[in-house]
């Protein structure tokens, strides 16, 4: 109860501006002193249990941006995020910043997380550069989400009707707030974040004006998906040569006992029970081929055809989603004669908190999606 009580006195002390997020259930507005970690983690308006091992403790955030942030949700019957002790999804996060560039920022969060998971890696550094940021719980977080929705496929799908919906109502409260309209609209996220970006562009182009995909999740109904490559890695562990047959690079042995470990098995588990809940085996002896979810993955599934700018990153030692079933992969799809940039980052792995661990063997992946950014800006600038 302390983070909700922290939340509101803060909005009651400062006096706030009249704000709207148009379809929103709920909306408590606070005019703060900084918009930031630094300040949020403070007053209550994040959670660092959200963004925890996300980023290398050697990174380096800017501070003191001031401004008023939006906290809420939108009408949903699922009840799995608890933050603020509103016990409902489609919850958000929308930071308006004093010194605005006239841009806006929308972000879907990684994993199952909550939707300050992206405050650390994108919302503090876009904000300072002087964006309007907005981020969303996709409509149904943690272990369990697997549970909202009536048919397979539907959480997930979800996802991406809840960045869809944050997008619209964030462009008319940065009108609102500044009394004219996003000048450019990005879109950014990192792993199923990621997995949003590639959608949004393929499916709701009109929205924005570019994005950056940070080794966002690949979802295809035939082909390559986390449900064909990790259940042949769990069941060639250990042996080296049957997990490298499955997709994990070369190079990346000394990263497979952690993500054995914490991910791998979890991770088919959650997906599967999402995807193809009748499945009553092991994780793995799944054969997704075999198995054929193909009408719950059609929900969710990339195309390739993306209609705005897109740079994706994805590191060569990714250990969760490698980088050859993936992001080479969703390269292919896309093809050469569509707005797409992709850089392979050699040493950069799923989780940059690994960094920390491994400082001599891998490369944090935050640098470069920052300089990714900056050339997006470069190039849909007028």
């Amino acid at each position: 109860m302390m983070f909700v009580a922290l939340t509101l006195v803060a909005s009651l002390l400062t006096p706030a501006p009249q704000l709207t997020v148009p379809g929103a259930e709920q909306a408590v507005v606070a005019t703060l002193d900084d918009l930031t970690t630094a300040g949020t983690a403070k007053t209550g308006h994040t959670d660092p249990a959200d963004w925890a091992g996300l980023h290398s403790a050697a990174t380096v955030n800017p501070t003191g941006v001031p401004g008023i942030q939006i906290d809420g949700y939108f009408p949903d019957t699922s009840t799995t995020n608890a933050t603020h002790g509103w016990n409902h999804d489609s919850q958000f996060v929308i930071r308006l910043p004093e010194h605005w560039n006239g841009g806006l920022v929308v972000s879907g969060t990684p994993g199952n997380r909550e939707q300050y998971a992206n405050d650390y890696t994108i919302s503090d550094w876009v904000l300072a550069k002087g964006y309007a940021f907005a981020a969303t719980d996709k409509g149904n977080v943690g272990v369990n989400f697997h549970e909202d929705g009536r048919s397979p496929g539907d959480a997930i799908a979800e996802w991406n009707h809840r960045v869809t919906q944050l997008t619209v109502a964030a462009k008319a409260v940065v009108r609102q707030r500044y009394g004219r309209k996003a000048q450019r609209t990005f879109v950014a996220g990192i792993s199923n974040g990621g997995y949003l970006v590639r959608w949004q562009l393929e499916n709701r182009g009109w929205l924005y004006d570019g994005g950056v995909d940070w080794e966002g999740t690949l979802w295809r109904v035939k082909g390559d998906n986390l449900l064909n490559f990790l259940p042949p890695a769990l069941k060639a562990y250990p042996d080296e040569a049957g997990v490298r047959a499955a997709g994990f690079a070369a190079g990346s042995e000394f990263l497979w006992p952690f993500h054995r470990q914490y991910y791998w098995e979890l991770t088919q588990q959650l997906y599967q029970k999402e995807l193809d809940p009748s499945y009553q085996g092991a994780a793995a002896d799944y054969d997704y081929d075999r198995r054929r979810p193909y009408a719950a993955v059609a929900k969710i599934a990339l195309t390739g055809r993306i209609t705005k700018p897109l740079i994706t990153i994805h590191g060569t030692l990714d250990t969760l989603l490698p980088i050859s079933r993936d992001s080479d992969v969703y390269a292919k799809m896309v093809g050469p004669h569509r707005p797409f940039r992709y850089y392979r980052v050699e040493g950069g792995n799923h989780l940059d908190s690994l960094v920390d661990v491994y400082p001599d063997r891998l490369k944090p992946m935050l640098p470069v999606f920052r300089s990714a950014f900056e050339e997006l800006e470069g190039w849909v600038s007028p």
